[in-house]
Order: structure tokens, then C-alpha cells, then sequence
């Protein structure tokens, strides 16, 4: 068994994407065109879909214990056959040192969240 290097969680609150999704400036500072794609289509559901990517973004970089050192592009958040999980690039990948990232995703009632957990 594996041990574990590091464990974060975050929230956000979901109407704080509302806004977001009208200036694609911050849009692509933070998201990568696939993450943009998946979130719009989710049509209606696209603000709970961004601010729980954003969530596991920060539960990543609070797992690692650097804060945002890096660009949150770096950090890909993917949904293969519906189940989340990171597609680490550039200075993201280079600070896991080789960990595996497991991700929990979850959003109700106006909040998002997010656990990583790094082995």
C-alpha cells in the first residue's frame, strides 16, 4: 500500500462562475479549451461543472502544499466515461514528482467541492 503525500479540499460557490462565463479572459486563464468545452456542454449546469473543476484545481495545488505556484492550465481536469480525474502538464506535472492524483468531485446547493488526494 501506497502513503499518502498529501491531501486537499476546496469550495466554490457556484454562482461566482456566472459572471466568469461572460468574460472569457478569466475563462482562459484558468480552464483549458477542453474543460471550457466540457463545462458548455452541460448547458445549464456548466456553472456547478466550472466551479467544481476550479475546486479540484485548489484541492491539487493545497494537496501539494504550493499554493498557486504555477498556471492553473497546467492542471487539466477530465471526465473519462463520467469519472473526474487530473491530466497534469508543464510545472504541474514537474511539482507531483511522479504522485498519482485521485479526485472526488461534488456540487449542491449553490457549492462545488473537491478532494485530492496524492499518493
Amino acid at each position: 500500500m501506497s502513503d499518502i503525500r498529501g491531501v486537499g479540499l476546496d469550495l466554490c460557490e457556484i454562482r461566482r462562475m456566472n459572471s466568469w462565463l461572460e468574460k472569457p479572459t478569466y475563462l482562459n486563464r484558468v480552464f483549458t479549451e477542453q474543460e471550457q468545452a466540457y463545462a458548455l456542454s452541460r448547458g445549464a449546469t456548466a456553472p456547478s461543472s466550472l466551479a467544481a473543476m476550479w475546486a479540484a484545481k485548489e484541492a491539487f495545488c493545497k494537496a501539494l502544499g504550493c499554493g498557486i505556484a504555477f498556471p492553473l492550465t497546467d492542471i487539466e481536469i477530465v471526465h473519462d466515461e463520467g469519472r473526474p480525474s487530473y491530466r497534469l502538464h508543464g510545472e504541474a506535472e514537474k511539482r507531483a514528482d511522479g504522485c498519482r492524483a485521485f479526485l472526488s468531485l461534488t456540487h449542491e446547493a449553490g457549492v462545488a467541492g473537491a478532494v485530492c488526494i496524492l499518493i
